[in-house]
Protein backbone atom coordinates (compact mmCIF):
# COMPACT_ATOMS: atom_id res chain seq x y z
CA UNK A 1 0.00 0.00 0.00
CA UNK A 2 2.89 2.37 0.73
CA UNK A 3 4.27 2.05 -2.79
CA UNK A 4 0.81 2.44 -4.31
CA UNK A 5 0.21 5.65 -2.35
CA UNK A 6 3.61 7.15 -3.17
CA UNK A 7 3.31 6.35 -6.86
CA UNK A 8 0.34 8.70 -7.04
CA UNK A 9 1.98 11.51 -5.06
CA UNK A 10 5.12 13.13 -6.48
CA UNK A 11 5.80 14.70 -3.06
CA UNK A 12 5.80 11.29 -1.39
CA UNK A 13 8.08 9.81 -4.00
CA UNK A 14 10.47 12.76 -3.67
CA UNK A 15 10.53 12.29 0.11
CA UNK A 16 11.29 8.58 -0.29
CA UNK A 17 14.17 9.23 -2.70
CA UNK A 18 15.76 11.63 -0.21
CA UNK A 19 15.28 9.12 2.61
CA UNK A 20 17.00 6.38 0.62
CA UNK A 21 19.87 8.63 -0.47
CA UNK A 22 23.14 9.23 1.40
CA UNK A 23 21.37 12.06 3.24
CA UNK A 24 18.73 9.70 4.54
CA UNK A 25 20.33 9.29 7.98
CA UNK A 26 22.38 12.42 8.79
CA UNK A 27 25.43 12.26 11.02
CA UNK A 28 23.85 14.21 13.88
CA UNK A 29 22.37 17.69 13.89
CA UNK A 30 25.65 19.39 13.00
CA UNK A 31 25.63 17.90 9.51
CA UNK A 32 22.01 18.71 8.68
CA UNK A 33 20.49 21.61 6.76
CA UNK A 34 17.34 23.23 8.09
CA UNK A 35 14.36 24.77 6.33
CA UNK A 36 11.32 26.74 7.37
CA UNK A 37 9.14 24.60 5.08
CA UNK A 38 6.45 27.22 5.65
CA UNK A 39 6.23 30.49 3.76
CA UNK A 40 6.34 33.59 5.95
CA UNK A 41 5.49 37.19 5.15
CA UNK A 42 7.94 40.06 5.63
CA UNK A 43 6.67 43.64 5.65
CA UNK A 44 9.05 46.59 5.33
CA UNK A 45 8.68 50.10 6.76
CA UNK A 46 6.90 51.20 3.57
CA UNK A 47 4.15 48.64 4.09
CA UNK A 48 5.36 46.48 1.17
CA UNK A 49 4.88 42.75 1.68
CA UNK A 50 7.02 39.85 0.47
CA UNK A 51 6.76 36.08 0.75
CA UNK A 52 9.83 34.50 2.35
CA UNK A 53 11.32 31.02 2.74
CA UNK A 54 14.11 30.30 5.26
CA UNK A 55 17.13 28.06 4.63
CA UNK A 56 19.82 27.13 7.17
CA UNK A 57 22.82 25.56 5.47
CA UNK A 58 25.25 23.68 7.69
CA UNK A 59 28.80 25.00 7.69
CA UNK A 60 30.06 21.57 8.77
CA UNK A 61 28.96 20.03 5.47
CA UNK A 62 26.22 17.49 4.83
CA UNK A 63 27.25 14.08 6.07
CA UNK A 64 25.35 10.82 6.36
CA UNK A 65 25.89 7.72 8.47
CA UNK A 66 26.79 4.38 6.80
CA UNK A 67 24.71 1.39 7.83
CA UNK A 68 27.55 -0.43 9.59
CA UNK A 69 28.21 2.60 11.83
CA UNK A 70 24.50 2.97 12.58
CA UNK A 71 24.38 -0.54 13.99
CA UNK A 72 27.30 0.19 16.31
CA UNK A 73 25.67 3.45 17.46
CA UNK A 74 22.32 1.76 18.17
CA UNK A 75 24.04 -0.77 20.45
CA UNK A 76 25.64 2.08 22.42
CA UNK A 77 23.03 4.84 22.54
CA UNK A 78 19.71 6.02 21.10
CA UNK A 79 20.63 9.66 21.72
CA UNK A 80 23.56 9.96 19.32
CA UNK A 81 22.56 13.30 17.75
CA UNK A 82 22.17 15.04 21.12
CA UNK A 83 25.40 13.59 22.45
CA UNK A 84 27.33 14.68 19.35
CA UNK A 85 25.96 18.22 19.62
CA UNK A 86 26.63 18.42 23.37
CA UNK A 87 30.19 17.13 23.19
CA UNK A 88 31.21 19.42 20.34
CA UNK A 89 29.82 22.55 21.98
CA UNK A 90 31.50 21.53 25.25
CA UNK A 91 34.85 21.26 23.41
CA UNK A 92 34.42 24.71 21.87
CA UNK A 93 33.78 23.28 18.42
CA UNK A 94 30.71 25.48 17.96
CA UNK A 95 28.46 24.30 15.12
CA UNK A 96 27.08 26.97 12.81
CA UNK A 97 24.66 27.39 9.96
CA UNK A 98 24.44 30.14 7.34
CA UNK A 99 20.96 31.62 7.16
CA UNK A 100 19.61 32.31 3.68
CA UNK A 101 16.22 33.54 2.54
CA UNK A 102 14.29 33.42 -0.70
CA UNK A 103 12.18 36.54 -1.21
CA UNK A 104 9.20 36.79 -3.54
CA UNK A 105 7.18 40.00 -4.06
CA UNK A 106 3.64 39.59 -2.76
CA UNK A 107 1.95 39.95 -6.15
CA UNK A 108 4.23 37.32 -7.75
CA UNK A 109 2.95 34.66 -5.40
CA UNK A 110 -0.67 35.10 -6.41
CA UNK A 111 -0.24 33.65 -9.90
CA UNK A 112 2.95 31.59 -9.63
CA UNK A 113 3.04 28.27 -11.51
CA UNK A 114 2.05 26.39 -8.35
CA UNK A 115 0.81 27.06 -4.83
CA UNK A 116 3.71 28.78 -3.05
CA UNK A 117 2.14 27.96 0.33
CA UNK A 118 2.35 24.20 -0.27
CA UNK A 119 5.10 23.01 2.08
CA UNK A 120 5.91 20.06 -0.21
CA UNK A 121 7.08 22.46 -2.94
CA UNK A 122 10.42 24.24 -3.29
CA UNK A 123 10.89 27.59 -4.97
CA UNK A 124 13.34 27.27 -7.87
CA UNK A 125 16.58 29.04 -6.97
CA UNK A 126 16.78 30.30 -10.54
CA UNK A 127 13.59 32.30 -9.98
CA UNK A 128 14.29 33.33 -6.41
CA UNK A 129 17.96 32.86 -5.46
CA UNK A 130 19.21 32.28 -1.94
CA UNK A 131 20.17 35.55 -0.22
CA UNK A 132 22.55 35.33 2.78
CA UNK A 133 21.30 36.99 5.96
CA UNK A 134 23.63 35.88 8.76
CA UNK A 135 24.93 33.04 10.89
CA UNK A 136 23.28 30.80 13.47
CA UNK A 137 25.95 29.67 15.96
CA UNK A 138 25.43 27.39 18.97
CA UNK A 139 28.15 28.63 21.33
CA UNK A 140 27.03 27.55 24.79
CA UNK A 141 25.23 24.78 26.65
CA UNK A 142 22.23 25.32 28.93
CA UNK A 143 23.15 26.06 32.54
CA UNK A 144 20.05 24.15 33.61
CA UNK A 145 18.52 21.79 31.09
CA UNK A 146 15.06 21.81 32.63
CA UNK A 147 14.81 25.59 32.99
CA UNK A 148 16.31 26.43 29.59
CA UNK A 149 15.21 23.52 27.42
CA UNK A 150 12.31 21.56 28.91
CA UNK A 151 10.32 24.73 29.62
CA UNK A 152 10.85 26.36 26.23
CA UNK A 153 7.48 27.09 24.61
CA UNK A 154 8.25 27.26 20.90
CA UNK A 155 5.41 28.53 18.72
CA UNK A 156 5.12 30.22 15.30
CA UNK A 157 3.03 32.93 16.96
CA UNK A 158 6.22 34.29 18.57
CA UNK A 159 6.98 36.78 15.81
CA UNK A 160 8.62 40.20 15.88
CA UNK A 161 7.09 43.21 14.05
CA UNK A 162 7.71 42.93 10.32
CA UNK A 163 7.53 39.12 10.26
CA UNK A 164 4.06 37.65 9.89
CA UNK A 165 2.44 34.33 9.01
CA UNK A 166 1.31 33.67 5.45
CA UNK A 167 -1.78 31.93 4.07
CA UNK A 168 -0.03 28.57 4.46
CA UNK A 169 -2.81 26.32 5.78
CA UNK A 170 -0.54 24.15 7.91
CA UNK A 171 1.18 27.21 9.38
CA UNK A 172 -2.23 28.68 10.21
CA UNK A 173 -3.10 25.47 12.02
CA UNK A 174 0.16 25.49 13.96
CA UNK A 175 -0.43 29.09 15.05
CA UNK A 176 -3.35 27.77 17.08
CA UNK A 177 -2.17 24.27 17.94
CA UNK A 178 1.32 25.09 19.25
CA UNK A 179 0.18 27.72 21.75
CA UNK A 180 -2.66 25.45 22.84
CA UNK A 181 -0.20 22.61 23.38
CA UNK A 182 2.09 24.84 25.48
CA UNK A 183 -0.83 25.84 27.70
CA UNK A 184 -1.60 22.18 28.26
CA UNK A 185 2.05 21.26 28.86
CA UNK A 186 3.27 24.23 30.91
CA UNK A 187 0.13 25.97 32.13
CA UNK A 188 -1.82 29.04 31.07
CA UNK A 189 0.90 31.43 32.23
CA UNK A 190 3.77 29.78 30.33
CA UNK A 191 4.82 33.15 28.85
CA UNK A 192 5.91 34.27 32.33
CA UNK A 193 8.55 31.53 32.61
CA UNK A 194 11.92 33.33 32.18
CA UNK A 195 13.06 31.32 29.14
CA UNK A 196 9.88 32.38 27.31
CA UNK A 197 10.09 36.10 28.14
CA UNK A 198 11.75 38.76 25.98
CA UNK A 199 15.32 39.30 27.11
CA UNK A 200 15.44 41.50 30.23
CA UNK A 201 11.76 42.17 29.95
CA UNK A 202 8.57 40.98 31.60
CA UNK A 203 5.13 39.89 30.56
CA UNK A 204 2.60 42.71 30.73
CA UNK A 205 -0.87 41.40 29.95
CA UNK A 206 -4.11 40.40 31.64
CA UNK A 207 -3.30 36.77 32.32
CA UNK A 208 -3.99 36.02 36.00
CA UNK A 209 -4.01 32.97 38.26
CA UNK A 210 -3.57 29.35 37.25
CA UNK A 211 -0.43 27.18 37.14
CA UNK A 212 3.08 28.48 36.39
CA UNK A 213 2.58 31.90 37.95
CA UNK A 214 6.19 33.04 38.42
CA UNK A 215 5.99 36.85 38.52
CA UNK A 216 3.81 37.52 41.55
CA UNK A 217 0.60 37.16 39.52
CA UNK A 218 1.26 40.69 38.19
CA UNK A 219 0.26 42.13 41.53
CA UNK A 220 -3.29 43.26 42.21
CA UNK A 221 -3.93 44.37 38.63
CA UNK A 222 -7.24 43.72 36.97
CA UNK A 223 -7.76 41.03 34.32
CA UNK A 224 -9.84 42.74 31.68
CA UNK A 225 -9.63 45.41 28.97
CA UNK A 226 -10.91 48.00 28.17
CA UNK A 227 -11.20 49.53 31.61
CA UNK A 228 -10.79 52.81 33.47
CA UNK A 229 -7.95 51.38 35.56
CA UNK A 230 -5.17 51.61 32.98
CA UNK A 231 -3.00 48.77 31.75
CA UNK A 232 -1.63 47.62 28.39
CA UNK A 233 -3.68 48.39 25.29
CA UNK A 234 -3.33 47.25 21.65
CA UNK A 235 -0.90 49.34 19.62
CA UNK A 236 -2.27 49.78 16.07
CA UNK A 237 1.18 50.41 14.59
CA UNK A 238 1.98 46.74 15.18
CA UNK A 239 -1.13 45.45 13.40
CA UNK A 240 -0.50 42.79 10.78
CA UNK A 241 -0.36 43.71 7.12
CA UNK A 242 -3.69 43.74 5.30
CA UNK A 243 -4.26 41.61 2.22
CA UNK A 244 -7.03 40.82 -0.26
CA UNK A 245 -8.51 37.37 -0.90
CA UNK A 246 -9.51 37.07 -4.57
CA UNK A 247 -11.46 34.12 -5.92
CA UNK A 248 -13.84 31.67 -4.33
CA UNK A 249 -13.31 29.82 -1.07
CA UNK A 250 -14.22 26.15 -1.34
CA UNK A 251 -12.92 22.62 -0.87
CA UNK A 252 -11.09 21.39 -3.95
CA UNK A 253 -9.33 18.20 -4.91
CA UNK A 254 -5.57 18.65 -4.56
CA UNK A 255 -3.87 19.09 -7.89
CA UNK A 256 -0.67 20.36 -9.50
CA UNK A 257 -1.56 22.98 -12.11
CA UNK A 258 1.09 24.01 -14.63
CA UNK A 259 3.64 21.52 -13.28
CA UNK A 260 5.55 19.19 -15.57
CA UNK A 261 7.02 16.16 -13.79
CA UNK A 262 8.48 14.58 -16.93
Amino acid sequence: MTWDFRSYHPEGLHNLMILMSERGIPDGYRHMDGFSSHTFKWVNDKGEAFWVKYHFKTNQGNKGLPLDKIKDIEHRTLDYANEDLYENIKKGNFPSWTWYVQIMPEKDGLDYKYDIFDITKVWPHGDYPLMPVGQLVLNRLPDNFFAESEQVALSPTNLVPGIEPSNDRILQGRIFAYNDTQRHRLGGSFEQIPINCPYRCRVDNYQRDGPMIVNGNQGSGHNYEPSSLGGPVPDPKYAWHKYSTPGEVARHKFQHPNCDYD
